[in-house]
């Protein structure tokens, strides 16, 4: 989980939280219901709603209070309409409909979506399949509320139908085609990282140049705090919301935590939770929480979940070899605490790694 420590928000990866939210430090002028009061004077800006099932926070500096509003406004509508076209719950979603279609014939895709699709193919080969949108064969047989999970029987059957290499994606055409029964893809692996993207892009086309963007677990900063960086906060995994681990001062970039800690329940000694290695249609059970710092909120969020599915070692490869191979100047910054002995000597050791994250099925 990310906090930000000016002003404590709830940033739960995947869920809704309200148990963190305090008032900021700073003067915050946030408008409740509606729009500000026309002419207010200069101020921070803060507003939350629920959208992609996550809290959707954004608080930012606007020399106009009206003119923030409506950038807070633009940012919302954009967090709605990734949603109607990303999400896997809505039946009219350009999502469902290639889940419906992509198994009978190759299904036309927006642009949009044919460049995302196209970003998940690469995310899969630079991470050998630890991020793959097909793990959605496996995920949907999991309901976390309810505790329950499939049967040895049912995992394999339903992992014969993940793999990277089996969606046919011709961007030229901009078509999709599963070629094994049973095949369904879900963006929830950087679906929320995007969309923090595309709020940034708003927010600087209109002026706005300190602000910070969170969907759940992934923020995305711009500018400092007015002469000061943002503060976030990163979650102790295994104590209280409001434990926080590790604090770190950020200006211009974006955050992404993926842990084992939101939805999840426990059962025979094992916890079963959302973050599901392809390979094996399991949760991973050797890292908590891994926290990465990327360019691109798409970047970071797609990393975080590939480097939490590898675990410390590969993870860390992964983490060096993504910047080798992308020659960044910026890199990330990950942190990842050791699932056996939680903010240890692996956490401390992955912490200090200052470097931007990039298995084959």
């Amino acid at each position: 989980m990310l906090t930000n420590i000016d002003a404590i928000d709830a940033s739960s990866c995947g869920q809704v939280s309200t148990t963190m939210h305090a008032v900021s430090t700073a003067p915050v002028h946030a408008a409740r219901a509606g729009l500000a009061p026309a002419g207010e004077a200069a101020g921070w800006l803060k507003r939350e709603e629920a959208i992609m099932g996550t809290a959707i926070v954004v608080e930012l500096w606007s020399d106009d209070a009206a003119s923030g509003e409506a950038a807070i406004d633009s940012v919302m509508a954009e967090m709605h309409r990734i949603d109607r076209a990303m999400s896997p719950h809505k039946a009219d979603s350009e999502l469902s409909r290639i889940n419906r279609e992509a198994g009978v014939a190759p299904t036309r895709l927006s642009d949009e979506m044919t460049s995302l699709l196209a970003r998940a193919e690469t995310f899969a080969r630079a991470t050998g399949g630890a991020f793959d949108i097909t793990y959605a064969a496996v995920g949907q047989l999991y309901d976390y509320r309810a505790r329950v999970r499939p049967s040895a029987e049912a995992l394999a059957n339903a992992c014969r139908a993940v793999g990277w290499r089996h969606l046919a994606l011709d961007r030229s055409a901009r078509t999709v085609r599963f070629t094994r029964p049973g095949m369904r893809i879900d963006l929830g692996g950087f679906a929320k990282g995007y969309a923090v993207d595309n709020a940034a892009r708003i927010l600087r086309a209109r002026g706005i140049r300190h602000a910070m963007v969170s969907a759940g677990g992934d923020s995305r900063v711009i500018g400092d705090r007015r002469g000061r960086p943002w503060t976030i906060g990163i979650r102790d995994p295994r104590r209280g919301s409001g434990d926080v681990i590790a604090v770190l001062p950020l200006e211009d970039v974006s955050i992404s935590t993926s842990g084992d800690y939101e939805r999840y329940f426990d059962e025979g000694g094992e916890r079963f939770h959302h973050l599901i290695d392809p390979a094996t249609g399991r949760s991973p059970s050797g890292v908590r929480s891994v926290t990465v710092l990327a360019e691109d909120g798409l970047t970071s969020e797609a990393l975080s979940k590939a480097v939490f599915v590898l675990g410390t070692a590969k993870g860390l490869a992964l983490i060096d070899s993504w910047r080798r191979r992308r020659g960044r100047r910026r890199g990330g910054h990950p942190a990842l605490f050791d699932g056996a002995r939680g903010p240890g000597d692996g956490g401390a050791a992955m912490k200090n790694r200052t470097n931007h994250p990039g298995r084959e099925r």
